[in-house]
This record gives C-alpha cells, sequence and structure tokens, in this order.
C-alpha cells in the first residue's frame, strides 16, 4: 500500500477553506508540521479542519489560563503530544530515590491538564501515548526494575489507558506506539531533527500520524464502519467449495489454511466487537453453507453472520440487497474478496463501499488488512456484542410478518415491551455510541461524547430519555434517544432525537412522542419546539414532526401546545418513569 507523502499534506493544506470543526495542537515538542500534516489529511478526507498550532512547550501556560489563546480559539478537539524524549529528560533529572514513582507523578500532571481543559472548554481530549523507547542503562534488566526508564515509560502507558478508561470519558488516546512499532523507529523518529528542531516524529511519518489521528476525530463524527461483506471462495477458504468439495478447501492446518484462519479469527473478533458480517458469493445457497455447517475447522458459523446471500446474480446487486435488509448507509460496508474483477465491479456500482485491494497472497491478508484501520471505534458497549443476534432476529420479525395480511395483527402479534426512562450511568456508553453513529433517523445530528451524556444527566435544564424494546424474537436494546433543553419558562427544546431503523413503523416514534409530551407537561412546560437540521442522509425525516404531530412554524423549525396534544395508537406494554 502506498503511502501519502507530507509534499501532499502540505499542499493540501494551503488549499483548505473553513473547517467543520476545530482542533487545537499542543505540545511539549516542534508540532508546527504535524499540524500542517492534520490539516491536510483533514482535506484529503473532505473533513476539513481548522487548525491552530499552539507555541512550542507551552502545555502548562496555555490549558491552565482560562484565557489563553486555545480557549479563545473555542476548539472541538484539543491534540495533547507530550514527547517521549521530553519525558526521558524529565526522568534523568529525578533523584534516583523518587524514580520507581515517576509513572504516578507523570500521571497527576496529566490529570491535572485533562482538568484544566474540562473546566475551561466542552472540546474533546486527544492524546498520544509514549513510544517505547531504551535508554540502554539496564539493558534487558530494565524490564523488571521500578527504577529504569523503561519500566516507567511501560507503566506510564498502561497508567494513561486505565485512567483513561476509568475517569476521563472526554480522553480519547491515540496509539502513537503502534506507529513506531508498524514503521519501525528509524522511520518514525530522527535524533538529528531532534536536537535541531525538537520534532518527536520524522517528517515522513507525519502523514501516518496525522491519519490515525483523522481515524479517531472522523469516527467521532459518526463516519464509521459497520458491516463486513465477505466473499467465500479464496478469500474465507482456500480453493472452491463446488469443485473441491469439503475435504478439498483449505482450512487448519492445510496449504494456506492457517492464513484463511487467522482472517476468520480476526473478523470473528470484529463481530465480538459489534461489526456486522455478512456473505455475499457466487454459489448455490446449500452449497456455500456447508463448510459453515460441517467442516471442523472453521472459525465461523452461521450464527455469526447477519446476513448470508449466495447465488449466481452480481455482487453489486446483492451487496444492494443486503444494505437493505440491514438498512444502514452503503458508506459503512467493507467489501472482502479475491477477485479483482468483483472488487472493481463493486468499486464502479457502488462507490460508497470500501474495497481493499487484497494481496494475491492469502498470508499477506491479515497484516494488510491490520495495517489499513478501517475499524477505529471511540465507545463499547454490551449492546454491541449482541448486535448480530439483533439482526437475526430482526429476520425472523420479516419472517413472521409474511404470515400476516393485516399489520396491524402482525404488531400485536409481537407483544412488544418497552421502558423509557431518564439517563442513567450504565447506558451512558451506549447512549453517546448511537449519537455518533445514528444518521438516518436523526433530526439534528449532533454528536455527543460519554462525558457530554453524563453533564446533561446532571443538568438540571436537560430532560433525557431514552427507550428500549423488545419482541417475542428477542431484545432489540436501546433503540431511541431524546435530549430536551429548556428554552424559556415555557419552552422546551428537542436538541436530539434519534432512532435505530431497525424498529420504524412498530408504532415507537408515536409512543415515544406521546412520552416527551407528557414529560414536558409534567415538568411545567407548554410548548415543545422541533427543529430538523438536513444531512445528506437524514432526508427521511425531514417532515417527522409535521407527520407526528407538531405545526411547521418555519423551514425547519415546529411547535406543539402539548396541552392540546392527542396521544397515538401502539402495541406497545410501557414501562415508564
Amino acid at each position: 500500500m502506498e503511502r501519502i507523502r507530507y509534499t501532499l499534506l502540505k499542499k493540501l493544506a494551503k488549499e483548505a477553506k473553513e473547517g467543520k470543526k476545530r482542533i487545537a495542537v499542543i505540545g511539549d515538542c516542534a508540532t508546527q508540521q504535524l499540524a500542517t500534516a492534520i490539516r491536510g489529511e483533514s482535506v484529503r478526507r473532505g473533513y476539513p479542519l481548522e487548525v491552530l498550532d499552539a507555541d512550542y512547550d507551552q502545555m502548562e501556560a496555555q490549558l491552565l489560563d482560562p484565557a489563553s489563546e486555545v480557549y479563545q480559539f473555542q476548539p472541538d478537539y484539543i491534540l495533547l503530544f507530550a514527547s517521549c524524549e521530553k519525558l526521558k529528560n524529565r526522568f534523568f533529572d529525578t533523584v534516583p530515590a523518587e524514580r520507581a514513582g515517576f509513572a504516578e507523578k507523570e500521571m497527576a500532571r496529566f490529570q491535572g491538564l485533562w482538568q484544566a481543559i474540562s473546566a475551561n472548554c466542552k472540546a474533546k481530549i486527544l492524546m498520544f501515548d509514549f513510544p517505547e523507547q531504551s535508554d540502554a542503562v539496564f539493558g534487558s534488566f530494565a524490564l523488571r526494575t521500578p527504577v529504569s526508564f523503561a519500566f516507567q515509560l511501560r507503566k506510564l502507558n498502561l497508567l494513561f489507558s486505565e485512567t483513561a478508561a476509568a475517569a476521563y470519558p472526554n480522553l480519547y488516546p491515540i496509539a502513537l506506539s503502534e506507529i513506531q512499532a508498524e514503521l519501525g523507529k528509524s522511520a518514525f523518529f530522527e535524533d538529528r531533527t531532534w536536537y535541531l528542531a525538537k520534532m518527536a516524529v520524522c517528517t515522513d511519518a507525519l502523514p501516518v500520524v496525522a491519519a490515525r489521528l483523522l481515524d479517531t476525530v472522523t469516527a467521532l463524527a459518526g463516519k464509521v464502519k459497520k458491516c463486513v461483506v465477505v466473499d467465500l471462495d479464496n478469500t474465507l477458504w482456500g480453493g472452491v467449495i463446488g469443485d473441491d468439495g469439503l475435504d478439498g478447501i483449505q482450512l487448519g492446518e492445510l496449504g494456506d489454511g492457517p492464513a484463511f484462519a487467522a482472517l476468520q479469527r480476526w473478523l470473528l473478533e470484529l463481530k465480538r466487537r459489534g461489526i456486522l458480517l455478512a456473505v455475499c458469493s457466487k454459489n448455490n445457497e446449500d452449497t456455500a453453507k456447508e463448510p459453515f455447517e460441517k467442516h471442523p475447522e472453521m472459525v465461523l458459523r452461521l450464527e455469526d453472520f447477519a446476513a448470508f446471500v449466495a447465488n449466481w446474480e452480481n455482487k453489486a446487486e446483492n451487496i444492494s440487497r443486503i444494505q437493505k435488509t440491514l438498512n444502514i448507509g452503503m458508506d459503512s460496508f467493507v467489501f472482502l474478496d479475491d477477485n479483482p474483477f468483483e472488487r472493481n465491479l463493486v468499486r464502479e456500482m457502488l462507490p460508497d463501499v470500501t474495497v481493499p485491494e487484497l494481496p494475491e497472497d492469502p498470508a499477506l491478508v491479515p497484516a494488510y488488512l491490520d495495517s489499513l484501520h478501517l475499524f477505529e471505534a471511540v465507545s463499547f458497549s454490551e449492546e454491541d456484542a449482541a448486535r448480530t443476534a439483533q439482526y437475526q432476529a430482526e429476520a425472523s420479525r420479516t419472517a413472521a410478518q409474511s404470515h400476516f395480511t393485516n399489520y396491524d395483527e402482525y404488531l400485536q402479534s409481537l407483544n412488544m415491551t418497552g421502558e423509557i426512562l431518564p439517563f442513567d450511568s450504565f447506558h451512558y456508553p451506549r447512549i453517546a455510541q448511537l449519537t455518533q453513529r445514528s444518521n438516518q433517523f436523526n433530526l439534528r445530528t449532533v454528536r455527543y461524547t460519554e462525558a457530554d451524556i453524563a453533564a446533561m444527566a446532571e443538568d438540571p435544564d436537560c430532560f433525557t430519555r431514552y427507550m428500549t424494546l423488545a419482541d417475542r424474537f428477542g431484545e432489540h436494546g436501546l433503540i431511541s434517544v431524546v435530549i430536551c433543553r429548556k428554552k424559556n419558562a415555557d419552552t422546551l427544546f428537542i436538541d436530539t432525537w434519534l432512532m435505530s431503523c431497525r424498529v420504524l413503523r412498530r408504532g415507537v416514534e408515536g409512543c415515544l412522542f406521546d412520552a416527551i409530551v407528557k414529560m414536558t407537561l409534567d415538568a411545567g412546560f407548554r410548548y415543545l419546539e422541533g427543529e430538523y437540521l438536513p444531512t445528506a442522509k437524514n432526508k427521511m425525516v425531514e417532515n417527522f414532526y409535521e407527520e407526528i404531530g407538531m405545526e411547521r412554524v418555519a423551514e425547519g423549525q415546529f411547535l406543539l401546545d402539548c396541552t392540546k396534544h392527542q396521544n397515538h395508537a401502539h402495541y406497545i406494554h410501557l414501562n415508564l418513569l
């Protein structure tokens, strides 16, 4: 895979116009070229950022001063770059008797900076971890003595991860250590460049660093991959099942079998993380399913897939069919196929689908896919692990619907139960994740972090609700989020309303709206105000507020006198607050 060069990013940075978001870059090392690379990479991705490069080595001065240049910039993101070289110098300046506590002391320092940022602005915090580095003082023995730099460096990285996970939901670590490991230290860091210019990353490595940063920023903006569609023959196993038979395909220890098994293990881990898997194969369906059902060395099984399409139609049409079944955006798909013809067909007919150019050698495929970093995550919840089962249950619902001629009778037969409750800490990760991932049924498409959600849950001027749904086929989980803010003494404003498209036309919309109206009246307000902000993906809800009973008072603006509201009919048995 050819890497982007810094000269290209520098050129693109000069073409940058007004950015979608703002990011402030601040470090104890030189960050000018990094800021340029970030700006250029953001333009290359079609998500231009306005970038502030703060003065050199001014982290405390900028972040502890509420009137600083960084806070005046009003950033959406603040990137902190604490270099490993400066860290090592501070370690050497620490008296030997205190070196065993060096990592804890450094972590306390960083926590002070994170707390200052949270107190002075609403920016999301991005921070690089520390690449591996040895001082050659103890050799390998450094890994077992707490007074060595290598020991304290590794300890600090562990503390960084543990502290971010436990106490700072608004903090997103960026794995600089992985980039150095991937490129090699000689391609990542140059001693002469550090001594002369205080650059902690060499110029050739900056595009990779900028790309990894943009992976996180765009994921926070909801630009994430949600489904991997895979071919079968010579992709999930070696050989052609229709020709070679069950005993002839390569899996396990046979031929290239270990490489195919490694790919399957990686896909299974993605599925456990909440990424949907789907099959798109040119095969007879019963033949295509045989290895999943009978081969003892298959890692993946049929129950791991949310959709399975095997026929002799062209794959672009079949992927479109899968997209309609799963009801997620086409730009959420990644397609894996060993055949260049099929890859090019999908690229031409479905340009929004990501189609990696897989190596011909199966042994190179797992590492190649790792290197693409296609599946950046900014949150994880227990419901992610159950996502495939939810889509399989949805297929059962669709099959059951075919037995009814009356849709109301079908809805009644589902025995739906739901809960509509205020936000609670257990659900903060899932609620934040929905705001980051939902695009279609999303009236204003505002993205929030776990820290944002927690703050709103405690804000007396915010009124929050989430809804869960279950039926006789299984749990849908948390499927809708509503956030209302006090506008004045009489009016609540619907800041956010989003919902999973999997539950459309089940009566959820009217059921939840009735609950919002009740919440509004119970809180002492009379009016409910809604707004529709159009995006490239939410056209389906442009008339939703009118259809649900609100009056259009201006373009994209809606109002309801809650005292005149009439409840909607539905078949959901509710547990309300």
